[in-house]
């Protein structure tokens, strides 16, 4: 036996690992790492496919609006102010402490940070339709919180990820506007047909509806087929778990707030507008912000959330309506 050869044995195999590992977090390799789950050709189709029905969805949308009662908010910002409040201020401050609960690494809790500090996106003016909430307030609030997120991402950012001077040139501020206008100019739209036209605006709103749904259970199966057992090995149980419990903290706080300053119908818009992040918008921060063999799979996560906010929504959409049926049902029976 020979004590040098032994050594140097150990310093060579020592040198490998260290090449593997650096060569492992070369960006040029990370697709060894973590490959593209959707072909090129999907990604661009359900890209296509989600812009589409975002344009219908929302001149529907705007279709169930009226401008008098869109006047009445913007003068009377009561609920505008208690949602921007409930979305700036409880989503960053929940995701920051479920980072610090289940004492997630630097480059994953900046992740779901991102996510926690996004605005809300169209998906809560779909929900707020579904769960019978006031879409005039609904609309108004997510292009508020759209806006004000060319200011509130950069700040919260800075204040929770302190220390991360790459986040601070990721937010998209270009799309961030795309995203406000994608919802002003179709629901302006939607906004004048029912002005000038409202015969039609029962019919719109419920072929946006039906076209909601169909690509809802396209992409749903898509995304299945083609990614569905790899986020289960790719995504660890506190993230899940994160996923989970974010959107549905939002929901509650959300409606909590408005009980406590005593909005009456505006409580459930509020629920959906705090819970909903704009999902798309956060993956793109998240795209930006970091490359692939930094954020591994955590690019995943924005996904995940995104699944979580609509099976809980329709869970308590589901729930909600059951009680509203019942009710008004027994009304109908006394009287």
């Amino acid at each position: 036996f020979n004590p040098g050869e032994g050594q140097s044995r150990r310093g060579e195999d020592k040198r490998k690992r260290l090449t593997q590992q650096v060569t492992l977090q070369t960006p040029a390799n990370t697709s060894l790492l973590y490959p593209s789950l959707l072909s090129p050709v999907m990604d661009k189709t359900i890209n296509i496919i989600m812009i589409a029905v975002l344009l219908i969805v929302m001149v529907s949308l705007g279709c169930t609006m009226e401008v008098t009662k869109i006047k009445d908010h913007i003068l009377k910002p009561k609920g505008v102010a208690i949602a921007i409040l409930s979305q700036y201020g409880i989503m960053p401050l929940t995701a920051f402490c479920l980072t610090k609960g289940f004492q997630l690494s630097e480059a994953t809790a900046v992740v779901i940070l991102i996510c926690g500090c996004c605005p809300g996106g169209a998906l809560s003016n779909i929900l707020a339709l579904a769960i019978k909430g006031d879409m005039n307030l609904s609309i108004v609030m997510t292009s508020c919180s759209t806006l004000l997120a060319l200011a509130m991402m950069p700040l919260l950012l800075y204040l929770y990820c302190h220390g991360f001077s790459n986040l601070q040139k990721a937010v998209p501020y270009v799309g961030i506007v795309t995203s406000l206008v994608a919802i002003l100019v179709p629901c302006g739209a939607g906004i004048l047909i029912n002005y000038f036209r409202p015969q039609y605006s029962k019919i719109i709103t419920k072929v946006g509806l039906c076209v909601l749904m169909i690509s809802i259970l396209v992409i749903c199966i898509i995304s299945i087929v083609e990614i569905g057992s790899s986020l289960l090995t790719m995504l660890s149980p506190p993230l899940m778990a994160i996923a989970v419990l974010l959107p549905l903290i939002g929901y509650a706080f959300g409606y909590i707030i408005s009980w406590v300053f005593r909005l009456t119908q505006e409580r459930r818009t509020v629920a959906m507008e705090t819970g909903c992040q704009n999902i798309q918008l956060c993956a793109t921060i998240v795209k930006v912000a970091f490359p692939p063999a930094v954020i591994g799979p955590m690019y995943l996560f924005p996904l995940v959330l995104g699944f979580f906010q609509v099976a809980e929504a329709a869970l308590l959409i589901v729930l909600f309506r059951c009680y509203h049926w019942f009710t008004t049902k027994g009304k109908g029976e006394t009287r």
